[in-house]
């Protein structure tokens, strides 16, 4: 018997067609945004609704900015919608942003890890609908690394936007299930945010999904998003992820580690790279592209690196924050952890009774089987 195929919300238009009647709507999405092989805006303005505006969020609504890329404000040249972005100084919808909709409908593909910054948009567009009473209707996608949890816990002093939730790096929810967390927990503070989720049908939390679209620039394959929650610490550190090349999240390497036989050089590309780490200098590290991911935060690739590294004092180094490993991590003491030669094991230890906790948390925001 052939399984059912998955729908995701964004393609049950009959489902959510009805509450968008009469309304003026926003739309915060990039290119993930899709209803079959077409994309939403496209979709409900060719359905007569009322699309006011797209917002955007990091990498842009056409998702072809660089990590960390100013993303302007402008129009849309197909639809000629203005685009507002919500990446850079301006994270949030203003009042006046949302003066003119009554609701707002997100549709972004996530990857299922806290320092995604999707999520952190999500949180801001609630908080902003809640204080000016708009609606949100989130169109929910599946959650590649849906099926497990793991990592540390964000402390309250880590707190940016990598990481606004007390949730492990590898949360385990779907972005509508998140946003119940988000109202349910009282993370918005006395307000909730008037939100409906679209649910999915037929996917469980263990179900395989190879994303049809890739996230982001940097993202730009399988392997790279299975290796990206084990991967994404190395940002806080001297150590190169591949940003400017053509294997990001697939490869490790620093020009002083010339010992590995692997190398790379990483070089500007236009909106998937600017001016990354070590650029025009040969990196030498190692070849993740073939490596076996397994369902869970690999730290041996952290612990290998560090002990691999001559100028260790200057190992968890960024050029831009000096502390962003312990904004990734969501806490100081994966760090220090690490400096004092604490093995895998002994570092996972100290994570599972916070994981114990909020796995009971989670359970009451699943809307899928497990």
């Amino acid at each position: 018997m052939t399984p059912a195929r998955l729908q995701t919300g964004a393609e049950q238009i009959d489902t959510y067609l009805p509450l968008l009647k009469n309304k003026s709507v926003a739309l915060l999405v990039n290119h993930t945004a899709l209803v079959g092989e077409t994309h939403l805006a496209d979709t409900l303005l060719k359905l007569g609704v009322q699309v006011k505006k797209i917002f955007g969020p990091e990498h842009g609504f056409r998702g072809n900015a660089a990590d960390g890329e100013a993303v302007k404000s402008g129009v849309d040249t197909k639809t000629g919608l203005p685009v507002i972005s919500l990446y850079g100084k301006n994270k949030k919808p203003t009042k006046e942003q949302l003066n003119d909709v009554d609701v707002v409908i997100f549709d972004i593909q996530d990857v299922g890890t806290r320092f995604y910054t999707y999520i952190s948009t999500l949180h801001y567009l609630m908080e902003a609908a809640a204080e000016n009473d708009k609606e949100v209707i989130v169109l929910d996608r599946p959650n590649p690394h849906g099926d497990y949890v793991d990592g540390p816990m964000l402390e309250p002093a880590q707190k940016s936007f990598v990481g606004m939730h007390p949730i492990p790096v590898v949360h385990g929810l779907t972005v509508g299930e998140l946003g119940n967390m988000i109202n349910g927990e009282g993370w918005l503070g006395e307000r909730k945010c008037k939100l409906t989720i679209i649910p999915m049908k037929n996917w469980t939390h263990h179900d395989d999904y190879l994303l049809p679209v890739y996230p982001s620039p940097n993202l730009p394959n399988n392997q790279a998003i299975r290796l990206y929650p084990s991967l994404c610490f190395f940002e806080g550190t001297v150590i190169s992820v591949g940003r400017g090349t053509e294997m990001p999240f697939q490869v490790l390497g620093n020009p002083l580690l010339k010992d590995f036989p692997f190398s790379f050089t990483p070089v500007t590309i236009k909106g998937v790279a600017v001016n990354p780490l070590h650029e025009n200098k040969v990196c030498y590290g190692i070849d993740l592209r073939d490596a076996k991911v397994e369902r869970r935060i690999d730290l041996s690739y952290l612990i290998n690196m560090y002990e691999a590294y001559p100028d260790k004092d200057n190992f968890f180094t960024n050029p831009f924050d000096k502390n962003y490993i312990d904004k990734l991590a969501g806490t100081t003491k994966l760090k220090e952890q690490i400096r004092k030669g604490l093995s895998e094991d002994e570092i996972r230890a100290t994570w599972q009774d916070d994981l114990e906790k909020y796995k009971r948390t989670r359970k009451k925001y699943l809307l899928y089987a497990e």
